[in-house]
């Protein structure tokens, strides 16, 4: 993450075609299943990955995360950007409890094909942190790398 923790990126590569990764990343049943940190599960995956597409996801922290569990993780967003198999560009909103916003991103995801593998980056841009947005700012780096790493388990690696 950048200095000022308003930037992030991650590059990972898969032992997985590009196709299953981008699929990975567009259809709601698999993001349903690799989306938030351990410990959290998605009773709401709402992802529409089209231009203009809308995201709506709660995620839910299990007994996993202690004095979390049972907390909810409501999150919006518009998709800006898709690019089949090559880029995702989204927005999206951390909402807390009374939906206020604590974060806003965007988000880019680049694939890249390299053979059977795929190489992927994702940038993600804080463009607004609320003044309750600490807790979700300092997480930020650790969630999402255990997220991606889930989604490495799904692919296979």
């Amino acid at each position: 993450m950048a200095n000022d923790r308003k930037e992030l990126v991650i590059t990972r590569t898969f032992n997985a075609p590009r196709e299953l990764v981008w699929r990975a990343w567009t259809d709601q049943n698999m993001i349903k299943r690799w989306w938030g940190p351990r410990g959290v599960t998605n009773p709401t995956c709402e992802w529409d990955a089209r231009p203009g597409g809308k995201i709506n996801i709660v995620m839910l922290a299990g007994k996993e995360l202690g004095d979390f569990a049972g907390q909810k993780w409501p999150m919006t967003g518009t998709f800006r950007e898709v690019t089949p198999q090559s880029r995702l560009v989204y927005t999206a909103n951390a909402l807390d409890d009374v939906k206020d916003i604590l974060l806003e991103t965007e988000t880019t995801v680049d694939f890249e094909g390299l053979g059977g593998k795929t190489k992927m980056k994702i940038h993600i841009v804080v463009t607004k942190a609320g003044p309750k947005a600490a807790f979700a700012l300092q997480g930020m780096e650790v969630g999402w790398n255990q997220q991606i790493d889930k989604l490495g388990e799904m692919l296979g690696k």
